[in-house]
């Protein structure tokens, strides 16, 4: 599975703790990040993530566009409502418009993303693997078909 983790600056050391604690179920995946969040993550958790640019240099679109093109499975948004950014507020009302749009798990919150994580380890989300053209469930078919062509 492909999993976004981006975290307000307020919310990154709750999301690295939240890390270290899943981080048996978490390195299983593909983690992508922004660019500081992904950094404290890896550097706490030795996760391999892969770090795009910083949320306020594109970072967040870089993850909005995966979610359009259905290359994120889910996302773990820890968002800080208390600090009313403009910019993390629009970001915030965007992605989770895409993820509703492409049915995308998302968590706002610790609660949430410690659900979604513990039905990840289950297999409670593998239907997930059908709608993600990057999965190995989708590689693997388009291998066999090229194969019997």
């Amino acid at each position: 599975m492909e999993i976004a983790l981006i975290a307000d600056d307020r919310k990154k050391e709750l999301l690295t703790q939240f890390c270290i604690a899943y981080c048996g179920i978490l390195t299983k995946h593909n983690i992508y990040a922004t660019g500081i969040t992904g950094k404290y993550i890896s550097e706490a958790t030795g996760l391999d993530i892969d770090r795009l640019l910083s949320g306020a240099h594109g970072g967040m679109q870089q993850i909005a566009s995966r979610i359009s093109f259905d290359e994120i499975d889910m996302v773990i948004y820890f968002r800080d409502q208390a600090a009313g950014s403009e910019e993390s507020e629009d970001f915030g009302t965007t992605l989770l418009r895409l993820c509703d749009l492409h049915n995308i798990p998302i968590a706002t919150n610790i609660a949430t993303a410690e659900v979604l994580v513990r039905a990840l380890d289950r297999g409670d989300l593998d239907w997930r693997e059908i709608a993600n053209p990057r999965s190995e469930y989708n590689l693997k078919k388009k291998k066999m078909a090229a194969l019997h062509n």
